[in-house]
């Protein structure tokens, strides 16, 4: 396979690149290939490669590296990302070796976290991080395999957060320049005018690299409001003030997500700056399709790709249209090319909405549907077959087969926020009480306590509604410290300001529920409550750190938990829990703890204390079905 720097040599015009990450299930897996296959087919422009980003600490490796290969048997370049502290050295040769052994030739080096020292270290026979920083990585790789591999270095247009200036900022880009870098890809922005500066301050110091924007279209407000505070990237006034009318609208943030970063793309290409742009996906595809359509750019294939063997799954709702000509028209064109292409993603509404019924009525999953033939299309066209669907909303509570599934902002697991940060915000805990004093303190939103490790946003207003009995679950008596819940809600307007989302003109459901961390005793208490007095109405779930897992429900389960009906789409379901979704983060939530524990010396109070709750808690979760009674799920908590 080629070199990125060789590609960008034989370029004549603007290029694009896509950014994925390792999906959490395997079904997810399956739509993620087949969304990249489709992504990098005519009308659409090949990218010039495809990244696969990797876990700090290499705690994605093994995934990262299989959707790597999976990738370059479709037939296209990998960019693979490489952290390189809080790891052994022998994992960043074996991926090495592993990319060279796939014919992978481009490496985008990473520091990841900042190195632990030894008295933080997760080893009890700890040896010294081999690499400290990304010009380390940058020169092993260099020493060691030459020019075999094309290396690329993170450039950071609003300092990163461990900088002390922006000089210094920049002084370490020129460093991670001259150690053998050969491309830059920088992190988020939305401030093109302070980017293209920044670029201009780069040539002036002397990085002479070609410079490729990562550009992150927004998908959903609380997202972006996450992602924004994470990376501390400012964002300019007019674009705060056009996404708050419609923050509760997913469809319409989306399409502005869209029409902003099109808008960005072109001032970013006239500039004359940069070569071309890289889209950081979220494994999603509707935005970047978008996006790629709004500046025209299409092509006819200039690399026959091998078709994903993977089964497929699930599709995107899109807008019921009239056939015409023998073709099927979407929103309102209808060549048959366009349509070709859309049609085998799209699902009607109407359609849709019976699905959403089946797993309401059913509480499974449904069979994943088959579409009719499009009249005209040849029978090895590949149309008329079921194929991926999802776009929004996405997160931990969305269809594990979605190839976003679980991740919300990009940033992936783990904790949000900088070690310094979290020692101020979260204290030094070593007994249960204070941790329950944590919780409630930032229940009650103290300013001592603005997050947690589980939240790093204020508590929302929908939840300040259930707020009195998450008090008193929090509390030192009970020590059931809640990490996710909502109340109950019967056909609210789509519009309410707390509790609405969608389309305007519609109506929104909840059941409530509640997830929370309890003492391996309680459980068996729990579950035996559940059995004598929830009279069929609530579905629990409880899982471990060692995997044992305990739930009333039957094999394959589906609760709805939000729902909505809207003009023209009838029911949407936004929010689902099920098995397999809540063994995926249960896994994530105790990895939680586990990070929460190593901002404290080994052999700590505190550590002592985080890692017992790690390796012997239990994370519970209830669901209570009866949404018209929006006491019913605190009542049976809380009541002896």
């Amino acid at each position: 396979m080629p070199k990125i720097t060789s590609l960008l040599e034989d370029r004549k015009g603007p290029f694009h690149t896509f950014e994925f990450f390792p999906p959490r299930t395997e079904a997810g897996l399956v739509n993620l290939l087949d969304r990249i296959q489709r992504l990098a087919s005519a009308p659409l422009p090949s990218p010039l490669a495809v990244s696969v980003t990797w876990g700090a600490g290499g705690s994605t490796a093994d995934k990262s590296l299989e959707l790597a290969e999976h990738i370059t048997k479709l037939g296209l370049e990998v960019i693979l990302h490489l952290t390189c502290t809080n790891m052994p050295k022998e994992k960043v040769d074996q991926a090495l070796e592993k990319c060279k052994s796939l014919g992978i030739r481009n490496i985008l080096a990473l520091r990841g976290d900042a190195p632990r020292s030894e008295e933080y270290s997760t080893d009890p026979n700890p040896q010294p991080d081999y690499f400290q920083h990304a010009d380390d990585l940058v020169r092993y790789i260099r020493k060691n395999y030459e020019n075999y591999f094309s290396i690329g270095v993170a450039g950071y247009p609003t300092p990163h957060p461990d900088s002390e200036s922006f000089e210094s900022d920049l002084e370490y880009l020129k460093v991670k320049c001259d150690a053998g870098a050969d491309f830059i890809v920088t992190q988020l922005f939305y401030d093109v005018q302070g980017f293209l500066d920044w670029v201009k301050v780069c040539r002036e110091k002397g990085i002479t690299q070609p410079i490729i924007p990562g550009i992150m279209p927004i998908q959903n407000f609380s997202s972006f409001r996450r992602l924004v505070n994470l990376t501390k990237c400012p964002v300019p006034e007019s674009i705060s003030s056009d996404l708050l009318p419609i923050s509760s609208d997913d469809s319409s943030v989306k399409k502005y997500g869209a029409e902003l970063a099109t808008k960005m793309v072109k001032q970013i290409l006239e500039s004359g700056l940069v070569p071309g742009i890289h889209f950081c996906t979220l494994n999603l595809e509707k935005s970047v399709r978008t996006i790629l359509e709004n500046l025209n750019w299409t092509a006819t294939p200039t690399v026959k790709l091998e078709k994903s063997p993977l089964v497929r799954h699930n599709r995107l709702i899109e807008d019921d249209q009239p056939i015409t000509n023998g073709a099927i028209a979407i929103n309102g064109h209808s060549t048959s090319n366009h349509n070709n292409q859309i049609s085998e993603l799209s699902i009607s509404p109407s359609e849709a909405s019976q699905l959403a019924q089946w797993g309401l009525q059913h509480h499974s999953l449904p069979p994943v549907p088959k579409k009719a033939a499009i009249q005209g299309a040849p029978s090895n066209s590949g149309q008329g077959q079921e194929d991926s669907w999802d776009e929004y909303p996405n997160g931990r509570f969305t269809d594990v087969r979605s190839p976003a599934y679980g991740e919300i902002d990009g940033w992936g697991s783990g904790l949000k926020i900088t070690a310094a940060q979290a020692l101020k915000e979260w204290g030094t805990p070593t007994t249960l009480s204070e941790l329950s004093e944590f919780f409630t303190s930032y229940l009650k939103s103290s300013p001592q306590t603005p997050t947690t490790p589980f939240c790093d946003l204020p508590l929302s207003p929908e939840s300040l509604t259930i707020l009195p009995y998450l008090l008193e679950l929090n509390s030192a008596k009970m020590n059931c410290w809640t990490v996710g819940s909502q109340p109950a809600v019967d056909a609210i307007n789509s519009e309410d300001a707390i509790h609405g989302w969608g389309p305007r003109g519609g109506y929104v459901f909840q059941k409530s529920f509640v997830e929370f961390f309890v003492k391996p005793e309680e459980v068996r208490k729990l579950k035996e409550k559940v059995e004598k007095r929830g009279g069929g109405k609530i579905s629990f779930y409880a899982g471990n750190k060692k995997g044992d897992f305990k739930t009333n429900t039957e094999e394959d389960t589906v609760n709805a938990v939000t729902w909505g009906v809207f003009p023209g789409q009838e029911i949407v379901q936004s929010t689902i829990i099920e098995t397999e979704s809540f063994l995926a983060w249960k896994e994530e939530a105790f990895d939680i703890w586990t990070e929460w524990s190593l901002l404290y010396p080994r052999h700590s109070p505190a550590r002592k204390l985080l890692e017992g709750i790690a390796s012997e808690w239990w994370l519970v979760s209830l669901i209570h079905h009866d949404y018209k009674d929006k006491e019913a799920l605190w009542r049976f908590l809380l009541e002896e």
